[in-house]
């Protein structure tokens, strides 16, 4: 079985800066990490005990109109690169191949990986990601040491292999959609709730609307921001509360209404939990001066208040690469 390596891209999960908008040149290069092209992406980071050390896994799903795709990376132990294993779940030529198995080598050790999507559920926004009835699971010395999906007894009884004594963990996930004013995606901000619907909308404004142009960002149909005179606040950062978890929210939208109206303008959107017990500092003063969200109560006391006995939440940070189309 064939299998490649590659350079790292982004191996280690890093902490994100508090004030994204203070740094054009962080906001320039988060951009160019996703190039527009015809295809939305999915690439979710993980980390798993594979081959007998903790390793960055990544998991990219790729979709356009001819192909649909999953590639598994893992990284090698000093970081520098990837061996990766790539599935073409439907071909030109191929009516699908929605279930099997491949394995690959991992600096001499063997690693297979098995799925499952014949039956899988697709969200309705053209992500490549399955929202359900399917599973991805990485096998390495016997145990299942990362299981994506939701039919895991399943996997366990193909596999014949057991569960990993410590179970690996998303520590981010990038996105790539192509709309026109509505771009949603999903995310889990604790590892023990639910998965939830993120939705960003926008409205152009202008002449015919008569109004300027706003925005709005909602998770599980209720709006947490709503940003009025976008043309003058394109930038900006504000804290919500999702399930009881706090969640530092960035955005830039300046290329939706500056940009060359030739190619497709991108929005950046940054969703980062925030751990119980962090330090509110200046870092969050946006935040609390609740400027860009219309006036109204502060986030900030909404977090103070919050709840205790929050999952454990590792770095993870959510990031949401908005193509708009005319």
């Amino acid at each position: 079985m064939l299998s490649f390596r590659i350079p790292s891209i982004g191996s280690h999960p890093t902490a994100f800066a508090a004030k994204i908008t203070d740094n054009p040149k962080t906001v320039a290069q988060l951009k160019s990490a996703a190039t527009p092209t015809p295809h939305s992406t999915v690439t979710c980071g993980y980390q798993a005990h594979v081959a007998g050390f903790f390793r960055n896994v990544t998991v990219l799903w790729s979709k356009n109109l001819m192909n649909h795709s999953l590639t598994v990376m893992v990284s090698s132990l000093d970081n520098d690169m990837n061996y990766c294993c790539k599935i073409d779940l439907v071909k030109p030529w191929q009516f699908w191949s929605k279930r099997g198995s491949k394995s690959f080598d991992v600096e001499g050790n063997f690693v297979e990986v098995f799925w499952d999507l014949r039956s899988a559920k697709m969200s309705g926004n053209g992500s490549p990601e399955p929202v359900s009835d399917y599973y991805v699971a990485v096998v390495s010395d016997e145990e299942v040491v990362l299981l994506l999906g939701d039919l895991k007894q399943k996997a366990y009884k193909r596999t014949k292999s057991r569960p990993a004594l410590v179970e690996g963990f998303m520590y981010s996930k990038k996105e790539s959609i192509f709309g026109k004013k509505t771009f949603a995606t999903r995310a889990r901000f604790d590892e023990q709730r639910k998965e939830h619907e993120v939705v960003v909308e926008s409205s152009n404004g202008g002449v015919a609307e008569e109004r300027e142009p706003e925005m709005w960002i909602s998770v599980d149909g209720i709006v947490l921001v709503h940003v009025r005179n976008l043309q003058w606040k394109f930038r900006g950062n504000q804290m919500v509360v999702v399930d009881r978890t706090p969640v530092m929210v960035y955005y830039d939208v300046h290329d939706w209404l500056f940009g060359s109206s030739e190619t497709a303008a991108s929005g950046l959107f940054v969703f980062k939990p925030v751990p119980v017990g962090a330090m509110v500092d200046d870092n969050f003063s946006d935040a609390e001066d609740g400027e860009h969200s219309g006036g109204g109560s502060s986030p900030l006391s909404r977090y103070n208040s919050a709840s205790s006995g929050y999952g454990p939440l590792h770095d993870f940070s959510l990031f949401l690469y908005a193509w708009k189309l005319d």
